[in-house]
């Protein structure tokens, strides 16, 4: 068509732009209009706004923004449609400010946004916990003529649940059914057309799912009753929300209720859906109960992904049994499933508990191989393992490892190390506290558990060396650093190192961090040990004199 100068129309050029959009050839679409053009093809609104709709959908909001401000260049004028595309997709990358500068630049050129636009708008910023500015904007698009319908109120009730607003979601969907008496609500607005909005299964999906999240889920299982009295059929994504909702408080005796209910009513349960179900049952120890709900996701032609076979892993863990999770673990990759960090960290985790570190090591060492990282909480399970069984080397070799060849990128923030890894699991490893309390990823809490435990072995020049590590990498003194003090000065005066216990305690004073009373009981048994009794007596005094404030329920023992 080209080498014959046969030049195309919109239609042709937007059906290329889609086709080449649908199997990812994102430049050679950008670039067709273009190609057009010098062939005497002059672009119109609706070309550039089918080819930024097919880029956005492709989640391409890069080449969308590009293409749109070529748009303009040209002196092409976007219309309502081209800034919704624009404005829905940045909202939903998250980009709202960007989403709110072209709703501005609609406005100041005389685009009316319409409620398509306004919506996107108003779920970005209840999805960012930004209430104020969602409930500001809200009132701002009923003032500007443009009335809220039922795909707007069913944002706002996704968006508050989103946003962990359960009770305004409640309020907003009380208001539309007209149960809501005298109650207000700030996401709602009282006019003619209010009667003929009605809930959808829109609606009833992100309320079911936002009380099921809230661990909410009599009320949810009640809407679901609720939405059936009005003739509204629950769709699969309403049964999934339910059931994995009674799933996570351990109501798995209602979640195979509904799953019966579900099956029974036409719809195929998901990945998502036994993975639940798997899960529950692994974590209530009803073994023969999961193995038997995973024979019926395979009978159904339902591949477990690698989530289904973690959530297996890690509850065969919970149970002790390790060594049947190391057999699935190979039949995971026999089945062609990929293990992910979370995998291998869980199994690790099980296998350190049952006394397996050698085995975790080897497990370790495999992941690696097989071109998975290992990434802080990783290594830090697997440390903590080491340090328990007594191998302080090959906890030692983990920690210069991980410093040496993980952890620039994970400087960013602790986000980032434990992503995929559920609070829960965190905290089962004791590690929640430690990381939310730091504003990246604490590498000093590694550095303490290793001089504790080199410390309590008598190993301590080692301890030592890596107490000089530790105030390199991380020169701020915190509560486990202080830790650290403790156990090595301690060590120090069993060992009769006084010289050196008191260098520590100086240096502890010098970073104005007030020693515990066990510090002091230590350096004063260290003098009486060695015959310095007019030290161990001043020590004393300084203590009384100084008004030393310490914490816990240490007391001085022995003579």
């Amino acid at each position: 068509m080209l080498a014959s100068n046969c030049v195309l129309n919109k239609v042709n050029t937007a059906n290329f732009a889609r086709c080449l959009c649908g199997v990812e050839k994102f430049d050679k679409a950008f670039q067709i209009i273009k190609v057009m053009m010098k062939k005497g093809f002059v672009p119109d609104t609706s070309t550039y706004s089918k080819v930024i709709t097919f880029l956005c959908q492709a989640m391409k909001v890069e080449k969308a923004f590009l293409l749109f401000q070529e748009m303009k260049n040209v002196g092409v004028k976007p219309d309502v449609y081209t800034y919704t595309i624009l404005i829905d997709s940045f909202c939903k990358a998250g980009l709202i400010e960007q989403a709110q500068k072209w709703f501005d630049e609609m406005r100041s050129v005389g685009c009316s946004p319409n409620v398509v636009t306004y919506t996107a708008l108003l779920h970005a910023y209840l999805k960012a916990k930004q209430l104020p500015q969602a409930s500001e904007f809200f009132h701002r698009m009923v003032d500007a003529g443009c009335l809220p319908n039922a795909i707007t109120y069913s944002a706002l009730i996704d968006g508050l649940c989103k946003a962990g607003e359960i009770q305004k979601a409640c309020e907003v969907y009380a208001k539309l059914i007209g149960t809501s008496g005298s109650v207000e609500s700030e996401f709602y607005f009282e006019g003619e057309h209010t009667d003929t909005i009605a809930p959808n299964v829109v609606t009833y999906g992100a309320l079911v799912d936002g009380l099921c999240k809230a661990h909410k889920v009599v009320d949810a299982h009640e809407l679901l009753d609720a939405m059936l009295s009005t003739g509204c059929e629950p769709n699969h994504i309403i049964y999934d929300a339910l059931i994995d909702g009674f799933c996570k408080v351990g109501k798995i005796d209602n979640a195979q209720e509904v799953f019966l209910r579900m099956t029974k009513c036409g719809y195929l349960p998901t990945v998502h859906t036994y993975t639940s179900l798997i899960d529950a049952m692994f974590k209530d120890k009803r073994l023969d109960l999961a193995m038997k709900v995973l024979s019926q996701m395979l009978e159904g032609s339902c591949t477990p992904n690698v989530v289904t076979y973690t959530a297996m892993i890690d509850g065969l863990c919970g149970i002790g049994e390790s060594e049947k999770a190391l057999k699935l673990l190979s039949m995971m990759k026999q089945k062609g499933c990929s293990p992910n960090v979370v995998t291998y960290t869980a199994l690790i985790d099980g296998l350190g508990k049952s006394g397996k570190v050698d085995i975790g090591l080897q497990l370790f060492t495999q992941m690696s191989t097989q071109g998975c990282a290992p990434n802080y909480v990783t290594y830090r399970v697997l440390i903590n393992h080491c340090c328990a069984a007594g191998l302080l080397d090959e906890a030692h070799s983990l920690l210069s490892e991980m410093k040496q060849t993980y952890w620039p990128k994970y400087l960013q923030g602790y986000s980032f190390a434990v992503q995929g890894f559920s609070r829960k699991f965190i905290a089962s490893l004791g590690l929640l506290e430690e990381m939310e309390s730091h504003g990246t990823v604490p590498i000093a809490p590694v550095y303490g558990l290793l001089i504790d435990n080199f410390s309590k072995a008598g190993r301590l020049e080692k301890a030592l060396e890596l107490h000089k590590e530790m105030m390199e990498v991380s020169p701020s003194l915190n509560i486990t650093s202080k830790v650290a003090y403790a156990s090595l000065i301690q060590a120090l005066c069993l060992a009769s190192h006084l010289e050196e216990a008191f260098g520590l305690y100086s240096e502890m004073v010098r970073k104005g961090v007030v020693p515990e009373l066990s510090v002091f009981v230590c350096l004063i048994k260290g003098l009486v040990k060695v015959n310095k009794w007019n030290e161990a007596l001043q020590l004393c005094y300084s203590i009384c004199h100084e008004g030393v404030k310490w914490q816990g329920n240490n007391s001085f023992d022995g003579g």
